[in-house]
């Protein structure tokens, strides 16, 4: 499978629970490769694969600080994910909004004596 946008990089990298653990994690704070494999039963190698697919996904980079290379959350990459989300968020809120009114004006309908419908029985054919 080729992974070429960056949205699908990203949903690709976060199919992993271990990755999404990660990010969790990062999410509080920049941690070291030592620091982020310690509660899993993995190698540091394993982590360090890991790490490599959120880093080409955007979600994390590494820096050096000294001996220290902590591993940092790369937050704006959820900017673009949310916004991916929300546009069809808002397109099933719509849907939703519609369906509503077609069955409150259906209610309605069922309740307005001059509308002289008689209501049909669920199972009845018409």
């Amino acid at each position: 499978m080729v992974v070429d946008d960056q949205l699908s990089r990203v949903f690709s990298a976060l199919a992993d629970p271990i990755r999404r653990d990660m990010v969790a994690r990062l999410a509080v704070g920049d941690a070291t490769v030592n620091e982020l494999a310690e509660p899993y039963s993995v190698t540091v190698q394993a982590v360090s694969k890991h790490l490599k697919v959120l880093e080409d996904a955007g979600l994390v980079s590494r820096s050096k600080q000294a001996q220290r290379r902590p591993v940092h959350l790369e937050a704006e990459v959820f900017d673009l994910m949310t916004k991916w989300i929300e546009r069809y968020r808002q397109e099933a809120e719509q849907r939703y909004q519609r369906l509503d009114a077609v069955l409150a004006e259906m209610a309605v309908e069922d309740t307005d004596p001059a509308s002289n419908r008689v209501p049909r029985v669920r199972g009845e054919a018409s």
